[in-house]
């Protein structure tokens, strides 16, 4: 299984064996979904929150006697079913969301995905991604370059067109590609299967040395 490395000029600059077990493997859709909510969940921060009716104010104390009144009995002011009492089954910010995700088929999930995006050309390997300072002019020729490539020829109008995985932290390169909407940059090594779901593209700089650090995650 091989693959066209480009340089950031959108220029052809070899290519690279990549291997099976990340790029040749089956899709699994319940795998994938069971990976990717469980991890959406494991984000989530509980904002909203109602208050029952043991935390609304108000007596405790009973509206009227039980009997003799012709009216319904009630046991406190509180009680849902009255204006300002307590909200019966409302969203609570101390509710856990959080899942457990096993190792392995956090692993698997995410080679799945770029399997099925490689296989529809969606994945692009480039030799180096280098700025030598944080500007955003540079970064938007690179994008015009990396345009001229077939696959990814909609990088520069699409949204949520790639995610650009870099072999190391490089601040230049992430500065400079913060002010595009439709882009984000990332390490490789905290690749995960939320961030390729959310684009369009992969674009993995270094391939030399990103492909080890993926594999690594299979000992």
């Amino acid at each position: 299984m091989e693959a066209t490395v480009y340089n950031q000029k959108g220029t052809e600059a070899g290519k690279i064996k990549l291997p099976e077990n990340i790029f040749g493997l089956p899709w699994n859709e319940s795998l994938v979904h069971q990976v990717a909510t469980s991890m959406a969940a494991n984000e989530r921060t509980p904002i909203a929150h109602t208050k029952n009716r043991g935390e609304v104010a108000g007596t405790g104390m009973k509206p009227w006697r039980q009997k003799g009144t012709g009216r319904a009995r009630h046991g406190s002011r509180r009680s849902p079913i009255w204006v300002g009492g307590g909200i019966t089954h409302g969203p609570r910010n101390d509710k856990d969301y959080s899942r457990k995700i096993n190792k392995k088929m956090k692993t698997k999930a995410l080679f799945t995905v770029i399997s099925s995006k490689f296989k529809d050309g969606e994945v692009v390997f480039l030799d180096d991604i280098s700025l030598r300072a944080p500007k955003t002019k540079d970064a938007k020729s690179i994008i015009s370059a990396l345009s001229k490539i077939k696959e990814i020829s909609s990088l520069a109008r699409r949204k949520n067109a790639a995610f650009i995985a870099l072999q190391g932290k490089d601040e230049a390169v992430s500065k400079s590609f913060n002010n595009f909407g439709n882009l984000e940059v990332g390490q490789i090594k905290d690749l995960n299967v939320l961030d390729i779901l959310q684009y369009k593209y992969l674009i993995v700089a270094n391939p030399d040395k990103s492909i080890p650090t993926l594999l690594s995650r299979l000992k």
